[in-house]
């Protein structure tokens, strides 16, 4: 056991906590980071430029330079999506997570592998974490002031630290790490380019994607629905994009939790980020800006209980993410929901992706990771053209 307490104890290295530990850690505290050695949690990799500023990603860390979308509707038919002045960063999940590891532990939190165990309460009122380590043969026990639990969307901490709450909707990710083809064999797929798959034969709730990420691409699927084969989907779709004989170099999966928690701390000594507190974005399915952020948020009411004293601090990190972010949240699910229902709302879909409008709206909020306020017009004819979609009266 250690004798010396921390100060807090993130439980989780992906993004969010890596992040938690980083901000602590720089703020002078003594911080123990831990986590499982080999986890690679299934994702396309896109990040956007405010996580980059924010953050300070430096450019060696990305592996590509997305300059447009293409969404691909059950027909066939191929709409491109340009982005204009700018870019979105391409990251292999298995060295970015690890770079924002190594800057937490260079900022100076101790970096330990193991599973976590157990999370306890001892006598004079500090946590204990147990956990177990491989190379010790043994379980070990750790102290602590609080606790962030960054594990994922089927939280251990979450389970033993935080009341009983109802279980959020989840999506079930899959994807194949494959050889990216050689640029005269490119056919499909196009390394500057990121193809979204609105096909039921794909996903029938979901969507399918082929990211490139510089000598390789992540080419995979979602879906909440029972009993639909997610690898026989990605088998599907690595043909239709003509990768089906490129090498596979990895494989893996993990369910995304598609809206947060509606309680993300105990109100004494746990507050959890990223997938633990269930900010994967509907519709669109990404997590790494949203993780990093409740990782920031996360490390920040901790940073002020330990200097207040006051737990209810824990609080603000959910109350300054939803004021931030919850309206798109609740935007995207709704978009989920009507539009990803069958192949003739995918059809429209992928046609209203066609309109200007709202190419440069999408990409304005995405980019920014704000609902674009400017341009009232813009909003009003997104939405009359949207009715129009919705009810078979748009052309194309």
């Amino acid at each position: 056991m250690t004798q010396q307490p921390f100060d807090a104890i993130v439980v989780g290295g992906g993004p969010a906590g890596a992040t938690a530990a980083h901000d602590l850690a720089r703020q002078g505290r003594k911080v123990l980071l831990l986590d499982k050695a080999g986890r690679i949690k299934p994702c396309g990799g896109a990040i956007p430029p405010r996580l980059i500023r924010d953050f300070e990603i430096p450019e060696e860390i990305l592996c590509a330079k997305i300059r447009s979308a293409r969404m691909i509707a059950p027909s066939g038919r191929a709409v491109d999506m340009p982005i204009e002045n700018g870019f979105v960063g391409m990251v292999d999940r298995e060295g970015f997570d690890e770079f924002l590891r190594v800057r937490a532990a260079q900022a100076g939190a101790e970096r330990r592998t193991g599973t976590f165990v157990a999370f306890t309460r001892e006598a004079d009122g500090l946590c204990a974490i147990d956990y177990t380590d491989k190379d010790a043969g043994a379980t070990l026990r750790v102290r602590t002031r609080l606790v962030i639990g960054a594990d994922g969307a089927n939280s251990a901490v979450a389970a033993q630290a935080l009341p009983p709450a109802g279980r959020a909707p989840f999506v079930f990710a899959y994807h194949e790490i494959v050889a990216a083809p050689e640029p005269s064999q490119a056919g499909a797929t196009n390394p500057t380019r990121c193809d979204v798959y609105y096909q039921g034969d794909v996903s029938p709730d979901f969507y399918g994607w082929v990211f490139p990420h510089g000598k390789t691409m992540s080419v995979g699927v979602g879906s909440a629905r029972k009993g639909f084969s997610l690898r026989q989907a990605t088998a599907r779709l690595r043909a239709q994009a003509g990768l089906e004989d490129n090498e596979t170099i990895r494989v893996e999966g993990a369910p995304l939790p598609l809206y947060p928690a509606k309680r993300w701390d105990n109100g004494r000594d746990v507050v959890l980020a990223g997938d633990a507190a269930g900010v994967v974005a509907p519709s669109s399915g990404e997590g790494i800006y949203y993780a990093m952020a409740t990782g920031r948020l996360a490390a920040e009411a901790v940073e002020e209980a330990l200097k207040t004293g006051q737990a209810k601090a824990l609080a603000s990190a959910r109350k300054r993410f939803m004021k931030e972010h919850g309206r798109i949240f609740f935007i995207l699910w709704i978009m989920q929901t009507f539009w990803y229902k069958n192949d003739w709302r995918r059809e429209r879909f992928v046609a209203l992706c066609k309109d200007p409008d709202v190419q440069r709206l999408t990409w304005e909020s995405y980019m920014n990771k704000a609902l674009v306020k400017r341009d009232p017009m813009a909003h009003l004819r997104v939405f009359f053209k949207d009715l129009g979609q919705i009810f078979g009266l748009a052309r194309g």
